[in-house]
């Protein structure tokens, strides 16, 4: 935003021949780092996607998943309006670290239903034990992430506006991601999978 306003300023400005200006330093480094960004998160969604459906096997259950992606996102978001930080590089980082913790326990959490239905439980049964004994390792998950992060949040030293953001989004993402998968993605598994179930009858 500062260098949107020095460039609204000095648009009128009249230069004698031969000078001309160039806007360099950090804001460059910064411009070309979220261009490629914008290729390197949608690819890295696409793999991530190609990967749960290898895993599952299934197309729905693989967005199932995905579906933890946006809940991390606005967490993350959330959290750095709160702490009145602005969404730069490392923030932007941040989010791809974040996805990958979001990612990792919708896996654990649906693998864990799919094993006891696997063995004969009923769809409901499967459910309800799956997400009680996927509990804790969720919550050691979000919590190492969360937890391991905390010193960058707070810290106010060299190189602070670096890890500020960046800690500030996995933090505030866990958080949200993590009430996903253990009230939303159970209820909407037993939604999607008695759908499927109704039209396979």
């Amino acid at each position: 935003s500062f260098v949107a306003d020095a460039q609204a300023r000095l648009a009128d400005l009249r230069l004698p021949a031969g000078y001309y200006l160039t806007w360099g330093g950090q804001f460059v480094n910064q411009q070309r780092a979220i261009r490629r960004l914008t290729l390197v998160v949608p690819l890295s969604l696409v793999i991530i996607f190609l990967l749960l459906f290898a895993t599952f096997g299934l197309v729905r259950q693989a967005l199932l998943v995905i579906l933890n992606v946006p809940f991390a996102l606005v967490g993350g978001v959330a959290a750095l309006w709160i702490r009145g930080l602005t969404l730069n590089l490392s923030a932007s980082v941040g989010f791809i670290a974040l996805f990958g913790v979001a990612v990792l326990n919708g896996v654990v959490m649906i693998a864990a239903v799919n094993a006891l239905r696997d063995e004969g439980r009923t769809l409901r049964d499967a459910i309800l034990e799956g997400a009680s004994t996927r509990l804790k390792p969720v919550l050691m998950t979000a919590m190492v992430a969360a937890f391991g992060f905390v010193p960058m949040a707070l810290s106010h030293g060299a190189g602070a506006e670096v890890q500020r953001p960046l800690a500030t989004v996995v933090i505030g993402g866990v958080i949200t991601a993590t009430l996903l998968t253990l009230i939303v993605v159970p209820t909407v598994y037993e939604m999607i999978e008695a759908w499927a179930a109704r039209r396979r009858d």
